[in-house]
C-alpha cells in the first residue's frame, strides 16, 4: 500500500517500547474500527490523533471482521507510525510530532 513512504519510521529499542507501553497504559482508545472496517476516514482520523497526541490506542471492534495482526500492521504503515503494542483487539501507535512544543512532546529514553 505505502511501500515507498517518504519518511521511514524509526525502529524503537526495547527500552523505548517499554517506556511507551507504560505511558499508554492509562489511555483510552481514541479511534475505534467498527463494522465499516478499515477506510480512508479511519486512517485520516488515526493520523490526526497521532498528530495531536503522539501516542494513541486504537480498538478493533468485534463486529469489524478484521484480523488484528494484519490490521494493526496496516494502520501503522498507512499512518507512518510505530506499532508499539497489540493486546487483544487494542493496539498502541506512536509517531513523534516535531511541530509540538518541546515541553509537550514525548521524550523517549536513549537506547
Amino acid at each position: 500500500m505505502l511501500a515507498n513512504s517518504p519518511l521511514p519510521t524509526p525502529a524503537l529499542t526495547a527500552k523505548q517500547k517499554q517506556f511507551l507501553k507504560a505511558l499508554a497504559h492509562p489511555l483510552n482508545p481514541l479511534v475505534q474500527i467498527g463494522k465499516e472496517g478499515l477506510s480512508a476516514g479511519i486512517i485520516d482520523t488515526v493520523k490526526a490523533e497521532l498528530h495531536n497526541h503522539e501516542l494513541i490506542k486504537v480498538k478493533i471492534g468485534n463486529n469489524s471482521g478484521l484480523e488484528k495482526h494484519a490490521t494493526s500492521q496496516l494502520v501503522s504503515e498507512a499512518s507512518e507510525s510505530v506499532l508499539v503494542q497489540l493486546i487483544g483487539k487494542v493496539f498502541v501507535l506512536y509517531k513523534s510530532n516535531p511541530e509540538k512544543p518541546k515541553d509537550k512532546r514525548i521524550k523517549l529514553p536513549k537506547g
